[in-house]
């Protein structure tokens, strides 16, 4: 399949062009964020009835898994509310030109945090809390209010989104799945973009901003880091910068050798599995060792938690590919075959989230009429009986995303192991190993 520039379309290039109208839906999202920042504090400690739940680990990570993340990578990143105050404050204007002037500190993010490592720890931080983060509405109330004045801190501080590139647990996730989509932004000709004086696409002009990303659109050759804000097509003096339809995965073709980006494939691929058995699964024991924070139970259920993704998981993965032939350059090896992990562990998410979602998804016209659980009913929605949505769906969806997820991560794996001249073989193995386990979770 051959790429589709979408932005030769005239009234596409033109919206995209335009500050006002994601302008227009930032706002939208930053007034419902904030509400659910007030209704995880203010609202009914129950959490099937509090918006802040429903809204936020149902509904928002239903499109966000699947939807947002499939069909449009970091789609979700160009809309997302976290970072605007931060940005306003530390830009001093909202749709006016860039003032030349740096607001603020405005100082460069140390290059020890120039990478991933950070949103690693973010990411399992909130992990090991996600039984009662999930269902306690004061505590997704806490968290929301912590990511959007982490991002306000940082932005005075540093410059650009820091708090985006470098922090946020959401962005990191979505970052290493966005690889998948069919969705992409580059550049058109690299000889234009090398010539061109003062790099505004970078630096930002009166047309824009530079890149919030710190991203340097001419070097750009897969999603992870790019967060389609769109200000690069607003700066480029050239026209050189288009968004296109590409063939799914198509980032995956030329693996990363860095090991920040293959721990976050293992730290996706545990988390997904871990949750299946916890939230999902017929345990007591586990359940109640997961949501009792602070006692022994539940440090015992963080160090399971952290070895199997730490030290279990890549380490029999470790093993798998470290036959005497493949021992030159180990780490490059790890790393390059690890992306082969990317799409199997999108499809463990998107089976687990299958049943998560369809299973509380009546919740939502409930607290759509009673977002705070006040005894209100807005809408005539709040007598909705709970109960599980296409339960006949279910099984055979997620049996079809897992056995998809294997055979996708299994060409995946092909072409990995082509890039470093070794066998496929290993991978695919421990590719299927864990999708049984997956299956026997799961189903």
């Amino acid at each position: 399949m051959a790429k589709i520039e979408l932005t030769r379309n005239l009234f596409i290039k033109n919206i995209l062009k335009d500050r006002g109208p994601q302008v227009a839906v930032f706002i939208v999202m930053l007034v419902g964020y904030i509400f659910a920042i007030m209704a995880g504090l203010v609202g009914t400690p129950v959490g099937s009835h509090n918006f802040s739940i429903v809204f936020v680990w149902i509904a928002w990570w239903a499109i966000l898994i699947l939807v947002a993340i499939p069909f449009f990578g970091r789609g979700w990143c160009a809309v997302c509310p976290i970072p605007l105050p931060g940005e306003w404050l530390q830009r001093g204007a909202v749709l006016a030109p860039p003032d030349k002037k740096p607001k603020w500190l405005n100082l460069r993010v140390p290059k020890m945090f120039r990478n991933i490592w950070l949103q690693n720890i973010s990411f399992l931080l909130l992990a090991l809390f996600s039984s009662v983060l999930l269902t306690v509405p004061n505590i997704t109330g806490i968290v929301l209010a912590a990511m959007l004045f982490a991002a306000i801190g940082l932005s005075t501080i540093f410059e650009r989104r820091s708090f985006c590139r470098y922090l946020c647990p959401v962005g990191g996730f979505i970052g290493l799945y966005s690889q998948i989509a069919p969705l992409e932004l580059r550049i058109k000709d690299k000889q234009v973009c090398a010539n061109c004086e003062g790099k505004p696409y970078y630096n930002g002009s009166s047309a824009g901003y530079g890149c919030p990303w710190d991203v340097f659109p001419g070097e750009l050759t897969k999603n992870t880091y790019c967060g389609l804000c769109m200000e690069c097509i607003r700066t480029c003096p050239h026209d050189n910068i288009a968004v296109n339809i590409r063939p799914f995965s198509a980032d995956l073709a030329k693996p990363s050798t860095r090991m920040d980006e293959a721990f976050k494939a293992f730290i996706m691929l545990g988390s997904a599995m871990i949750y299946a058995g916890v939230l999902l699964g017929p345990w007591g024991v586990l359940k109640d060792a997961a949501y009792h924070v602070g006692t022994s139970a539940w440090f015992v259920y963080a160090a399971c938690f952290l070895g199997i993704i730490f030290i279990l998981l890549p380490g029999v993965f470790s093993l798998c590919i470290s036959r005497s032939e493949y021992l030159n350059d180990f780490k490059k090896r790890f790393a390059s075959l690890a992306t082969a992990l990317i799409p199997l562990g999108f499809m463990f998410w998107v089976a687990f989230s299958l049943s998560f979602v369809l299973t509380n998804a009546s919740y939502i016209l409930a607290s759509l009429s009673d977002p705070l659980g006040l005894g209100w009913n807005l809408f005539g929605t709040t007598t909705v009986i709970w109960q599980p949505m296409l339960t006949t769906f279910l099984a055979p969806a997620q049996t079809l995303a897992l056995v998809g997820g294997l055979i996708w991560s299994a060409r995946t794996a092909q072409k990995a192991a082509q890039e470093v001249k070794v066998s496929p073989i290993p991978v695919i193995v421990y590719s299927f190993v864990v999708t049984s386990l997956m299956v026997w979770l799961l189903l």
